[in-house]
């Protein structure tokens, strides 16, 4: 077992190093954040089907999150962060505004704090998610967590967009504008009344 978070935080601390530095960077998938993320940018497996993301994780508070959260809302907003990364920490106070000024039904924000692991000890970064007035759940990485979603992140600060059935719709790599993520919220909604 030991061996096993071993690997896990060696994995992690290798995929974490690429903090992406610049306001709208972008991957390389055609969701971009001017055009939103459509029905065709939606992530999928091998087959051709949705990809269902599953997990169980507790929050910086201690109180365990599943993916069952998915269905309290029409749209969950997971934005993946770390307490080293300048561009996330920047971005966190309109995310706070921004999930404040929905109703949770229509959506709600998660984050999920890639560089500290069940266990570990939270309070710099539950001093940070204060600091930056991020008042939404921040959950720490657990195993399911990471191998269902953050495995596959290149740099920090990534964005995942989930519908009510766990179905992840797409992802945004780096850290946007209040306005532009407030534009890509909206026609996500829109294209998924």
């Amino acid at each position: 077992m030991k061996i096993k978070i071993l690997c896990c935080l060696l994995v992690v601390g290798l995929l974490l190093t690429g903090c992406s530095g610049d306001k709208g960077a972008q991957d390389n998938t055609s969701a971009q954040p001017e055009d939103g993320i459509s029905a065709e940018d939606s992530k999928t497996d091998d087959e051709g089907e949705d990809y269902i993301l599953t997990f169980t994780a507790k929050t910086v508070e201690g109180e365990e999150i599943t993916s069952d959260i998915f269905a309290n809302s029409k749209l969950t907003m997971m934005n993946v962060w770390a307490t080293y990364c300048n561009p996330c920490l920047q971005e966190m106070p309109d995310l706070g505004e921004i999930a404040a000024s929905y109703d949770k039904a229509e959506f709600q924000m998660v984050g999920i704090i890639s560089d500290v692991m069940e266990g570990d000890d939270v309070e710099y970064a539950k001093a940070l998610i204060e600091h930056t007035k991020a008042d939404y759940p921040h959950l720490v990485l657990s195993e399911s967590l990471y191998f269902n979603l953050v495995n596959g992140v290149d740099a920090v600060p990534t964005t995942f967009f989930v519908n009510q059935s766990g179905v992840v719709l797409g992802y945004v790599v780096g850290a946007q504008s209040k306005e532009t993520w407030e534009e890509i919220i909206s026609d996500i909604l829109e294209q998924n009344q």
